[in-house]
């Protein structure tokens, strides 16, 4: 197998972890690098799959498959990206994360904690995830996704709106109530709650 990357002998030390910075062996076109381009940082190469940009891949954290890692981006702890996942920009994913499928993280985005992100789902700006979500992707590709509030009933998140479950009902019954995208979507909103029902979210 072609070896990818090289080390640059260049190092930093982050938390009392050295890492090292990689330098593309070979054009990898799906990415945009090209053979020569700096890469991202990592500790050891069990780390690495796809990472480059100012990205940081450490600990015990693993980023494998068609997962890309750029940007200003960290993963590290016991995180996991994987299958076909991005997390770029200034996100971070730590603890024993898991973000993998089509998945998105990016912006200033945290998943951390036993959350993970799967699918066609995308967490962007500030918004933090730390548990474990529900997801469900109507056939547009437009994504659903519930998760437990601090307090009160669970929370579905679709787009940049947030819900409680009655009030996600509402609005797709007065926005596209009839059509076959308001059946979907409302037939995802049952699901999602029967889904929180079996998490325990709702008592």
């Amino acid at each position: 197998m072609t070896k990818k990357y090289e080390f640059t002998g260049e190092t930093k030390i982050v938390g009392g972890v050295t890492l090292k910075r990689i330098r593309a062996l070979v054009a990898i076109m799906v990415s945009g690098v090209a053979a020569g381009d700096l890469g991202g940082w990592i500790e050891t190469e069990s780390n690495l799959s796809q990472v480059y940009g100012n990205a940081w891949v450490y600990g015990n954290a693993r980023v494998y498959g068609d997962a890309r890692v750029y940007g200003d981006a960290r993963v590290y702890g016991d995180a996991r990206v994987y299958g076909n996942a991005w997390v770029y920009g200034d996100a971070r994913v730590y603890g024993d994360a898991r973000v993998y499928g089509d998945a998105r993280v990016y912006g200033n985005a945290w998943v951390y904690g036993n959350a993970w992100v799967y699918g066609d789902a995308w967490v962007y700006g500030n918004a933090r995830v730390s548990i474990r979500i529900i997801i469900g992707t109507r056939s547009d590709g437009y994504t659903f996704l519930a998760t437990p509030a601090k307090s009160g009933p669970p929370v579905i998140i679709a787009g940049c709106r947030y819900f409680t479950i009655s009030e996600a009902r509402k609005h797709w019954q007065d926005t596209r109530g009839g059509t076959p995208l308001g059946d979907e979507s409302l037939a995802l909103v049952d699901h999602l709650e029967r889904m929180a029902k079996i998490q325990g979210w709702i008592k």
